[in-house]
C-alpha cells in the first residue's frame, strides 16, 4: 500500500495560492511610510540653512535695509543730491538737514541715501558676475580631467595674479566719466578667480563620491549631474565667494572713488568722503559730512562679515557643535563661558526615597 506523505502547511493552502513564498509590502495604513527621494528644490532648501542661524539672519537683516535704500532713494531723500542751497553752508544737523549740508549747501543725507545706490549696484553686479564665471570655470575644472581641467587651472592662476585697482585706473584714464555699470563689470572680470579654485577643490572631492558615480552610470547628461547632484552641495562655497566679492567690489568701489579714479559726479560713499576730504572737513572737524558715510561702510562690511561668519559656522563642523551646544546652553539657563559644567545635586526627599 502505498502512502504519500503531504505537507500540512501545503495542504491548508488554497488552490488558487502559488507555492512561493511571497513578501508583503506594508501599506501606509500600518505605520510604515515609504521614504520619498530627495527632490532637487528639496536639497537646495537644506543647502540655503547655512542662513538660519543668528548671525546670517543680523546680517542679511542689516544688508537688506541698505538694498531697500538703495531702492526706493528717490522715495527716501528728502532732497535732491545736486540741490544747492547758498544760505546753508556748512551747517551742523537740523530739523532742516538731518545730517547737515556741505560746503556749498548740499543735504547730506541726501548724498548718503543716494550714494547708497551706487554701492549696492556695483557691489551685487561685481559679485554675480564673479560668481557665475566662478561657478563654470570652478566646477568645470574640477568635473573635468586631463588637459582641460589643467587649462582651466592655469588660467585661473593667471586672474588670481592680476591686481585689480592698476586695471580699473586704466580702464577710467582709457573711457572718459566711466558708468558704475562698466566698474562692476571690470571688478567681476578679475574677482572670480579665489572663488573658482575653491569651488574645483571641493568638486575634485565630490566628484568620487558614491551618488555621482551612480548619476554617471546611469547614463546621466553632464548637465544634470552637475546641476542636480553638485550644485546644491557646493551652495555653501558659493554663497560665501558671493559676500567675499560683494565686500571686495564695494571696499574696491569707495577707495577708487576717494582717491579721485572714479568721477566724483557719480554718487557713492567714497565720493562724498572725496568731496568732505578736498574742503577741509576733516581738519575742521565737520563730522557731520564724513562720518556718516564712512559708518554706513562699516555697517555694511560688519553685516556681509556677520553673514560670512554665519556660512562658516554651517559649513565647519566644529564650529557648527559649537554653535548648537552654545545654544542649548542658553535655552537651560547656562551661562557659555563657564569651564565648569554645573551639576544638578537631586532633592532631599528623592535621596530619602531611593534610600
Amino acid at each position: 500500500m502505498d502512502t504519500t506523505i503531504v505537507d500540512e502547511s501545503t495542504a491548508r493552502r488554497p488552490a488558487h495560492t502559488p507555492a512561493t513564498a511571497t513578501v508583503r509590502t506594508p501599506s501606509p495604513g500600518n505605520g510604515a511610510t515609504a521614504r520619498r527621494k530627495p527632490t532637487f528644490w528639496s536639497k537646495l532648501g537644506s543647502a540655503f540653512a547655512m542662513f538660519r542661524n543668528r548671525k546670517s539672519v543680523t546680517g542679511l537683516a542689516i544688508l537688506g535695509f541698505f538694498v531697500l535704500v538703495a531702492i526706493f532713494a528717490d522715495v527716501l531723500a528728502p532732497y535732491s543730491p545736486t540741490k544747492v542751497d547758498n544760505t546753508a553752508r556748512f551747517q551742523p544737523p537740523s530739523a532742516a538737514h538731518w545730517l547737515g549740508t556741505t560746503h556749498i549747501g548740499e543735504d547730506v543725507l541726501s548724498q548718503v541715501i543716494h550714494g547708497t545706490r551706487g554701492v549696492i549696484v556695483v557691489g551685487f553686479l561685481a559679485a554675480i558676475i564673479a560668481t557665475v564665471i566662478a561657478i563654470v570655470i570652478g566646477v568645470m575644472s574640477g568635473y573635468l580631467r586631463g588637459w582641460r581641467s589643467e587649462g582651466l587651472s592655469a588660467l585661473t592662476n593667471v586672474f588670481l595674479v592680476i591686481p585689480g585697482i592698476p586695471l580699473i585706473i586704466i580702464v577710467a584714464t582709457i573711457v572718459e566719466d566711466p558708468p558704475l555699470i562698466l566698474i562692476a563689470t571690470v571688478l567681476g572680470l578679475i574677482g572670480w578667480a579665489w572663488g573658482a579654485r575653491v569651488l574645483r577643490a571641493q568638486t575634485m572631492s565630490l566628484r568620487s563620491r558614491d551618488f555621482v558615480q551612480a548619476a554617471r552610470a546611469n547614463g546621466e547628461p553632464l548637465r544634470r549631474i552637475i546641476t542636480v547632484e553638485m550644485l546644491p552641495n557646493l551652495m555653501a562655497l558659493i554663497a560665501a565667494s558671493f559676500v567675499g566679492t560683494v565686500t571686495a567690489a564695494i571696499i574696491g568701489l569707495t577707495t577708487l572713488s576717494y582717491i579721485g579714479i572714479i568721477p566724483v559726479t557719480t554718487y557713492n560713499w567714497g565720493t562724498i568722503l572725496n568731496w568732505a576730504s578736498a574742503q577741509g572737513a576733516f581738519r575742521q572737524g565737520q563730522w557731520w559730512w564724513f562720518l556718516p558715510p564712512g559708518l554706513c561702510i562699516a555697517a555694511i562690511g560688519v553685516a556681509l562679515s556677520l553673514i560670512n561668519f554665519g556660512i562658516d559656522e554651517y559649513v565647519n563642523p566644529r564650529l557648527r557643535s559649537a554653535g548648537e551646544r552654545a545654544r542649548a546652553l542658553k535655552k537651560k539657563g547656562m551661562n557659555v563661558n563657564d569651564t565648569v559644567t554645573a551639576v544638578r545635586t537631586a532633592p532631599e526627599t528623592s535621596r530619602q526615597e531611593n534610600q
